[in-house]
C-alpha cells in the first residue's frame, strides 16, 4: 500500500523535553495549567526546545496513575489553575493561601496528590458557585461547550457526580474551564514555537465512564466485570509480568461502528495536542489476555487485534495521522509493518543500546522517522541507570560517548541521533538519580510523584541546552 505522509511535526529535526504537567512546581501539591506551565514554556523556548511531551492528562486512576484513567475524554480536574481563576474574579487571592501546617508539604518535594486534590476541589467548589451567581458573560460559552462535548461529557458527569446535582454542575464547569485554560496554554505554546505531544493509553479501566456508557465495546461478563484482563507477560521489568487489569475491547463491535469511538478519542486528543503517543502500540496487532481473577500476568495468551482496519478508518479523518507508535516490548514484523504502512514514527530508547553493543538500538542506526529518548517515564533516570551497569557495559558506553557526567553524555547521544525528534526527560536534563524516577512498572503505588523544585529550570541551564540543540542541528 502507498505510505501515508508522516506528520509535519516530524519532518525536521526537533528537540523535545518529557515533563508531565503535575511535575511542575506548585504551592498546592502538584503542578497545573497555570503560571508555572507558562514559565516552563518560556524556558523551553529559551533552551531551543520546540516540543513539550507529557503523560496522559485524563483523570487519574488507582495509585494516581495517568494510565488508568476513568475517562478517555475528560481532563484531570486538579490540573485546573487556581491562579487563573483568581484572574477571572472567581476566587480571591486569600482563597489560595495554604494552611501553614500544610504549606511545606504541599509546596515542595514529591507531589502530594491527596492534599492537592482536597485543597483544589474545595477552591473549585467556591469558584463554580461564583461562576453560577455572577453569570458574567461566560454562561453562553459553557452552553456551547456542553453541546460540543455531548458525545462524552454526560457520561463523565454521570460517573463523577454519583447522582449529586451540585457535584454534576461543578464538574461540568470544571471541564469547561479546563478546556478554556488548555486552549490558552496551547495558543501560548504555538506563539513560542513549542508543539505539544500527549499520550493516549491504549486501554481504559473497567470502572470508567467509557465502559459504563459503551459496555458493548468491551468484553464484559453479564455482571459488567471483564471477561479477561490486559497486561504483558514477564519481561525485564517484572518476573510476574504486568497485570494492568483493564477489559479488552470487543473488536467486532468497534468494526460494526466503524471505529467511531476510537476516532472520537483521537480527534479529542488532537484538539489538545499536536501529536499523541499511542501507549502499547503493539496492542493494535495483538494483545495479551489474562484470565479474570488472576493475581499476576505469568499465564496468558496473545489474541489478534484489527489495528490495520482501525488505522485505515481513523486516517479518513486526518491528512496525516497525529500519532507516535510506542513500539517497545514484544515487537513483531506485523507491528513494524503496521507502523510503517501508516507513516508513523516509532520509538528508540538509548538506555537499551548498551547491553551487548550489538543492539539495533545503537544511536547511529536510528531511522529518521523515529522519536529517540534517553529513557521514558517507565525507565530509570540516566544517572540511576548508570549505577546499575556492569564494567563491560560502562566501558562500551564510555567508548561511545566519552567521559563526563553520564546524563550529559546521554543527552549528547540522544540529540546527535539521526531520529527526527529527540526527547530528554527533564530529570535527565537535571541529572537526577533514583529520586527522579517517575514510574516503576509492575508496582501499584509510589509512582508518578516526582516534582521539579522551583528555580531548577533556570537561565544557565537553558543556555547550556540551547548550545547542544544548536550543535546537533535541532530546533
Amino acid at each position: 500500500m502507498p505510505q501515508p505522509a508522516t506528520h509535519p511535526l516530524l519532518s525536521t529535526r526537533r528537540a523535545g523535553v518529557l515533563m508531565h504537567i503535575t511535575s511542575l512546581p506548585s504551592p498546592f501539591g502538584a503542578g497545573d495549567i497555570g503560571p508555572a506551565a507558562y514559565q516552563f514554556v518560556d524556558w523551553l523556548a529559551d533552551a531551543g526546545i520546540s516540543v513539550w511531551q507529557m503523560l496522559p492528562i485524563g483523570p487519574v486512576g488507582f495509585g494516581d496513575s495517568p494510565y488508568s484513567s476513568p475517562s478517555s475524554f475528560a481532563i484531570e480536574p486538579t490540573l485546573l489553575s487556581l491562579d487563573l481563576l483568581v484572574e477571572q474574579g472567581l476566587l480571591e487571592k486569600s482563597d489560595l493561601k495554604v494552611p501553614a501546617k500544610e504549606a511545606k508539604r504541599l509546596g515542595s518535594g514529591d507531589c502530594d496528590f491527596a492534599g492537592n486534590r482536597g485543597f483544589r476541589l474545595q477552591c473549585c467548589a467556591k469558584a463554580a458557585a461564583a461562576f453560577a451567581s455572577k453569570n458574567n458573560g461566560r454562561a453562553k460559552g459553557l452552553k456551547q461547550f456542553t453541546e460540543r462535548t455531548a458525545h462524552w461529557l454526560p457520561a463523565w458527569l454521570d460517573f463523577v457526580s454519583a447522582g449529586n446535582a451540585a457535584a454534576r454542575q461543578m464538574h461540568a464547569w470544571i471541564q469547561f474551564e479546563l478546556d478554556r485554560q488548555w486552549a490558552a496554554l496551547r495558543s501560548y505554546c504555538a506563539k513560542k514555537g513549542v508543539a505539544l505531544v500527549g499520550d493516549v493509553p491504549i486501554f481504559v479501566t473497567a470502572d470508567s465512564a467509557d465502559v459504563r456508557a459503551h459496555p458493548e465495546l468491551f468484553r464484559l461478563k453479564a455482571d459488567g466485570t471483564p471477561e479477561v484482563l490486559t497486561g504483558v507477560p514477564p519481561d525485564g521489568f517484572s518476573a510476574d509480568g504486568q497485570l494492568w487489569g483493564h477489559p479488552h475491547y470487543a473488536w467486532d463491535a468497534h468494526i460494526k461502528q466503524k471505529f467511531s469511538w476510537w476516532t472520537s478519542r483521537i480527534t479529542c486528543a488532537s484538539e489538545r495536542f499536536d501529536l499523541v503517543r499511542i501507549d502499547h502500540f503493539i496492542g493494535f496487532t495483538r494483545a495479551y489476555e489474562v484470565a479474570a481473577g488472576s493475581k499476576n500476568a505469568r499465564k496468558g495468551v496473545w489474541r489478534p487485534a484489527p489495528g490495520r482496519a482501525l488505522l485505515t478508518a481513523m486516517a479518513k479523518s486526518f491528512p496525516s495521522l497525529p500519532l507516535i507508535a510506542e513500539d517497545l516490548g514484544a515487537v513483531t514484523p506485523e507491528v513494524e509493518a503496521l507502523r510503517d504502512d501508516f507513516g508513523l514514527a516509532g520509538m528508540r530508547i538509548v538506555q537499551n543500546a548498551f547491553w551487548s553493543g550489538k543492539s539495533g538500538d545503537m544511536p547511529h542506526n536510528h531511522p529518521f522517522r523515529a522519536v529517540v529518548f534517553s529513557g521514558t517515564h517507565d525507565n530509570e533516570t540516566a544517572a540511576q541507570w548508570w549505577q546499575g551497569r556492569d564494567a563491560a557495559q560502562k566501558a562500551r558506553f564510555k567508548a561511545y560517548a566519552g567521559e563526563g557526567a553520564v546524563h550529559e553524555a546521554m543527552a549528547r547521544i540522544v540529540m546527535a541521533s539521526p531520529a527526527a525528534l529527540a526527547v530528554l526527560p527533564m530529570q535527565d536534563i537535571l541529572g537526577l538519580g533514583k529520586a527522579g524516577r517517575m514510574n516503576l512498572p509492575g508496582t501499584a503505588t509510589g509512582n508518578w510523584a516526582w516534582r521539579m523544585e522551583p528555580g531548577a529550570a533556570n537561565t544557565a541551564l537553558a543556555t547550556k541546552i540551547r548550545a547542544l540543540v544548536d550543535a546537533t542541528g535541532r530546533g
